[in-house]
């Protein structure tokens, strides 16, 4: 009789413990809710700027008369003409990339004023040497093109990027809501534990689960940014991922719970 009482009592303390982690542990879950819901707010709210700016840019026309004027922020694409300073082969990144480096001789104004880099094995690569004349074609304080002897290479870094806030801003949502379902699950577990009633089976979160969260969103706004323009791509980023990330989630989410 001893025995027993002793063993119920050492069951009824590790129940208490586990009772105690999963709230622990619910509470983690819950900040973690809290942090990713502030992550998703502050990347959503960048959306609206970036369609704006790439719709700006897609209509901007070529400038103009008085309105080229060095170091406005006219909303046209401005066309300056100098003389190369150097132009050599280059390492780009942290990981080093071969680009092809080019700097223009002063005075020049911004941002065609700063180095700026090709393709290393493009047309311009072989065409442009130091002391020939170039044309930069610029956007508010953007480098949007390089162009000689009808030879153009696009430059990186255009405004095209908002269909890329919405596959984050999707992901950093979607996780929201699903660490917060792990919230509940651990507060639920830990009242199972706590009064002695059964838990049911935990569906975990394995990698089955992360990636239609985390691939198909960003996959999809990556084939939005050559498709479509700005709110159309988001739009259209938001419902691909909709019916392609939504339903494999929660069939990944029943085969675990059933297996």
């Amino acid at each position: 009789m001893t025995a027993d009482i002793t063993e119920q009592a050492e069951q009824a303390e590790q129940a208490r413990g586990r009772a105690r982690r999963e709230w622990l542990l619910s509470g983690a879950w819950a900040l973690l809710g809290l942090v990713l819901l502030a992550l998703s707010a502050a990347v959503g709210s960048l959306i609206t700027g970036q369609i704006a700016d790439e719709e700006a840019f897609l209509r901007a026309q070529p400038c103009a008369g008085a309105r080229e004027v060095p170091g406005t922020e006219e909303d046209c694409l401005r066309t300056i003409r100098a003389t190369v300073r150097s132009a050599q082969d280059a390492k780009s990144g942290s990981r080093g990339a071969d680009v092809f480096r080019i700097t223009l001789r002063a005075p020049v104004p911004a941002p065609a004023d700063q180095p700026f880099d090709l393709t290393s094995n493009g047309d311009l690569a072989q065409l442009v040497e130091p002391g020939e004349e170039v044309e930069v074609t610029t956007w508010r304080n953007v480098q949007v093109s390089v162009r000689q002897d009808g030879v153009t290479e696009t430059l990186p870094g255009l405004p095209d990027e908002a269909t890329m806030y919405v596959g984050l801003t999707l992901i950093a949502v979607w996780t929201t809501g699903l660490v917060f379902i792990a919230a509940f699950g651990s507060a639920r577990r830990a009242r199972c534990h706590a009064t002695g009633r059964p838990v049911t089976p935990r569906v975990g979160f394995g990698l089955a689960k992360a990636l239609p969260i985390v691939v198909v969103p960003l996959a999809v706004s990556f084939f939005s940014l050559t498709m479509w323009d700005a709110w159309t791509a988001a739009g259209m980023a938001v419902a691909i991922w909709a019916l392609i990330a939504f339903p494999a989630t929660f069939a990944a989410l029943r085969w675990d719970r059933d297996r």
